[in-house]
């Protein structure tokens, strides 16, 4: 022991900094290692999940399973067709809600979305309508499909189609409008209309046609570039946009349509950054549906929002959600709002976090920082602390600036519990009045309370003879 004081000290200090400072005032070498205790009440339900035997091996098929999907573009085709929907019927983006409850935004999107199918006369009517149960509403999850935002999908929109040719599963979303005013963001107004019904009448069947004379898109290799070209794949999709338009504007030139119309898709597309991000969803919610419904697993396979509750789902769970109120995001304002105009955290685009990229992938996409705030250190910051969270490294999603290590992918529920480090989402903000449209874009993250509830359940199954 005396032999030891005799060299330089090294202390790693855990927890309390106090202690830490204290002895680098006298001239220790000191490294602070970030540590804090488990989620307060989850140390019995931690310790009956993590001695579950069937934890590990579940956790692994889970990732094998989600790291084997490949998604590509299939087809282009109306919501009433792909997915059931009859007249009166929307879906909308996050866990299940009663209207009474409806954020502003997901209202607003469901008024325009009636006004669009011709159902309501005006924004009014439709208000009524809805207040007077006359539409029928589900999750867009709940049909394998997820939505932007409000995420707001209804009978005559045209929808991306996405297929794992493996084993021929598909999965779903809407076209992207663009941003502003739009129907995602809670806007009705006159030129919200006039907008999808261009889209409904000239670039759905455009596009249709366009996949088809082209053949399947490979949407996993174009993620697979855009993230090496500096798009996360959430608030940004420049590559990925321009990568696609790319891949079907000569098919879109040969399709017989007018020149007119296919110059008006070709600018609405290449003026569209985040057009890409309604092909970027769907491929990440078809791989993280292969990794559900492992018993023992503790991965979560989706996170959504409906503007008043965050839900979540666990691949161990089944189509259990368990949910807490929204955060409001923090980050940057359009001219003329400020944080008293944000409604809280909405949207079913958190899919592309749960995947591994969007948040979890902002070292690659350091531009981001200008969207939703932060510094380029921030950004690399994010991404090494999304780490300490997930089960793995995405094999395909490699980060330049990282020395092309993988994207951290697989939420782990038990993770979050022991560390309280919550997934980093990069968003779009909407107005809470309905009929505002978007305000701004930030960052947020799940409400805490989600993970304690998910690991419950874990743990209740767990203990089941």
């Amino acid at each position: 022991m005396t032999d030891l004081l005799h060299h330089e000290s090294h202390i790693i200090s855990a927890g309390l900094g106090l202690l830490a400072d204290s002895a680098a005032l006298q001239g220790a070498r000191v490294t602070k290692v970030d540590w804090a205790p488990p989620m307060p009440g989850t140390e019995a339900d931690l310790a009956a999940v993590l001695a579950d035997p069937r934890r590990e091996q579940a956790n692994a098929l889970a990732v094998e399973r989600m790291f084997g999907v490949r998604a590509r573009l299939v087809e282009v085709v109306q919501a009433g067709t792909a997915l059931g929907l009859r007249a009166g019927e929307f879906l909308h983006a996050g866990p299940p809600i009663d209207i009474e409850r409806m954020s502003g935004p997901l209202r607003g999107a469901l008024m325009g979305a009636a006004v669009f199918e011709g159902l309501a006369e005006d924004p009014a009517q439709a208000d009524d309508m809805l207040t007077g149960g006359n539409f029928h509403l589900e999750p867009c999850h709940h049909r394998g499909t997820v939505g932007p935002m409000a995420g707001v999908v209804s009978p005559s929109m045209w929808v991306f189609v996405l297929e794992d040719p493996a084993d021929g599963r598909r999965a779903y979303c809407s076209l992207n409008e663009g941003l502003g005013k739009v129907l995602r963001y809670g806007a009705y107004g006159s030129e919200v209309i006039t907008r999808l019904r261009w889209m409904t009448s000239v670039l759905g069947p455009l596009l249709a046609t366009a996949v088809r004379a082209h053949g399947p898109v490979d949407v996993t290799a174009i993620l697979t570039q855009m993230v090496q070209m500096g798009d996360e794949a959430h608030n940004r999709n420049r590559a990925g946009t321009l990568m696609l338009l790319r891949d079907l504007l000569p098919s879109m030139a040969d399709s017989g349509f007018a020149g007119s119309d296919i110059a008006a898709a070709a600018r609405f597309i290449g003026g569209n950054d985040h057009f890409f991000l309604n092909l970027a969803m769907p491929a990440c919610k078809l791989a993280l549906d292969a990794a559900r419904d492992i018993p023992g697993s503790t991965m979560v396979v989706a996170m959504a929002r409906n503007g008043t509750d965050f839900g979540i789902q666990v691949a161990g769970t089944g189509s259990q959600w368990f949910t807490a109120p929204a955060l409001v995001p923090e980050g940057l304002f359009l001219a003329g709002y400020g944080p008293q105009d944000a409604n809280p955290d909405i949207g079913d685009s958190a899919i592309t976090e749960t995947a591994g990229l969007g948040g979890f992938a902002m070292a690659a996409a350091p531009a981001i920082v200008r969207l939703v705030g932060g510094t380029a250190a921030t950004a690399l910051a994010s991404t090494a602390r999304m780490r300490e969270i997930t089960l793995a490294e995405h094999p395909l999603f490699a980060v330049p600036a990282l020395d092309f290590r993988g994207t951290p992918a697989g939420i782990d529920v038990t993770l979050v519990a022991r560390t309280q480090i919550l997934p980093q989402i990069n968003t779009g903000m909407a107005g809470q009045v309905a009929g505002t449209g978007q305000v701004g874009a930030g960052l947020v993250t799940p409400p805490a309370e989600v993970f304690p509830a998910a690991l419950a359940e874990l743990a209740r199954r767990a203990r089941q003879p």
